[in-house]
């Protein structure tokens, strides 16, 4: 019965996750619904994605600054705060906090609905829920979240700036001319796809825990607890595979 239950569902996330896409491109365009799920998944999370930034883009040239000066290699704290954010740090730690506040969301917003008949009554309606809920939320992860991230690294990598500069008293000038170093082909494609991909699942988890929601306020703890753990790890161990095929990818094996 387990087995049974545990391929239903990995069915039905599977159903989600494509039809979320695919219809996309079928009419109707819920166009207001998509204009919503943007500005709270965007416009919403632009505060704590900033916040979060500046402290995470500080505090790595920090302790940058102090270990390399040991090995008098202080001078390219840039380049280490500049690869560290834009490959693997600002993508990651800007898709957890989006998990944290709009993949939470999502999955309470829809289980909710779900708690409370409103999915079924969309479906006695004839409008396919999957078309209406859950296409407006993946698009918008999609679009919102490499946008944040964009941001996000941008912030990181001026808080470096500032405590390499005002703190450890490096040269200015030198630290943007590293960070343009890195700025090459397998850099910016690292730091793009990740964000795209991390939406995508994202969105579709919270979509599917939501949507899965029985068992009335316990169950809406627990559907937005999975949303939250699920896409945390999937995030980790997506973060590690996307990794390993850039760097195939680019040459750069280990």
């Amino acid at each position: 019965m387990n087995i049974k239950a545990t391929v239903s569902s990995l069915q039905q996330f599977y159903l989600i996750s494509v039809h979320s896409v695919t219809r996309a491109f079928r009419r109707p365009y819920y166009t207001r619904e998509m204009i919503e799920q943007m500005d709270y998944a965007g416009a919403g999370s632009f505060f704590i994605i900033v916040l979060v930034s500046l402290f995470i883009g500080m505090a790595l040239s920090l302790q940058l600054s102090a270990q390399l000066s040991s090995l008098g290699l202080k001078m390219y704290t840039g380049r280490v705060v500049g690869l560290a954010i834009i490959k693997e740090i600002g993508p990651v730690a800007i898709a957890l906090s989006f998990t944290g506040r709009v993949g939470a969301g999502i999955a309470s917003e829809l289980g909710s609905m779900e708690l409370g008949h409103q999915v079924d009554i969309i479906r006695v309606h004839g409008i396919d829920p999957i078309k209406k809920l859950v296409t407006p939320r993946v698009i918008s992860a999609i679009v919102m979240l490499p946008l944040l991230t964009l941001v996000g690294d941008a912030i990181s990598i001026f808080g470096g700036y500032y405590i390499a500069v005002f703190v450890s008293h490096q040269s200015g000038s030198f630290y943007w001319s590293q960070i343009k170093e890195i700025m090459d082909l397998e850099t910016l494609v690292t730091g793009t796809v990740k964000p795209f991909m991390f939406g995508y699942l994202i969105a579709c988890i919270s979509c599917y825990a939501g949507l899965s929601t029985r068992g009335g306020a316990i169950g809406l703890r627990r559907s937005t607890t999975t949303a939250v753990v699920f896409s945390t790890i999937v995030i980790i161990v997506t973060d590690f595979l996307l990794t390993k095929v850039l760097l195939y990818a680019f040459g750069q094996e280990v």
